[in-house]
């Protein structure tokens, strides 16, 4: 199964809650190949994981993700990305404030669902 990984990155990103993120950083995974008019494409989101590796050696829904399983990678293009707020490579409370150099912690702007989606 052909897997890719990687960290898309943002200059900024409205939230619902009215604030700016700068710096947005998505980790992401995929798993299959994309066809040529990108119709094959699966996004898959984590609940409780807190990564975007989902299939695989401890991938968090390998028992669904690869070839001949329920979102089959020789015909699909199954893409997880790590939510926003989340950890392990997603902006979230442990990433750095640009404005501060700190760890965000406690500052994390509240995001929503929308937030996530747009991300």
């Amino acid at each position: 199964m052909e897997t890719q990984s990687g960290t898309s990155r943002f200059d900024s990103l409205e939230l619902d809650a009215g604030t700016v993120l700068t710096q947005v950083e998505v980790a992401w995974e995929t798993y299959g190949t994309l066809n040529a008019d990108k119709s094959n494409a699966i996004l898959v989101l984590h609940a409780f994981s807190g990564d975007a590796h989902a299939a695989g050696d401890g991938g968090w829904w390998a028992a669904m993700i690869g070839p001949g399983k329920a979102f089959d990678t020789d015909r699909y293009f199954v893409i997880c990305s790590n939510v926003l707020g989340g950890c392990l490579g997603t902006t979230g409370p442990a990433s750095t404030d640009p404005s501060t150099g700190l760890p965000y912690g406690l500052d994390m702007p509240m995001v929503t669902i929308r937030d996530m989606v747009r991300a």
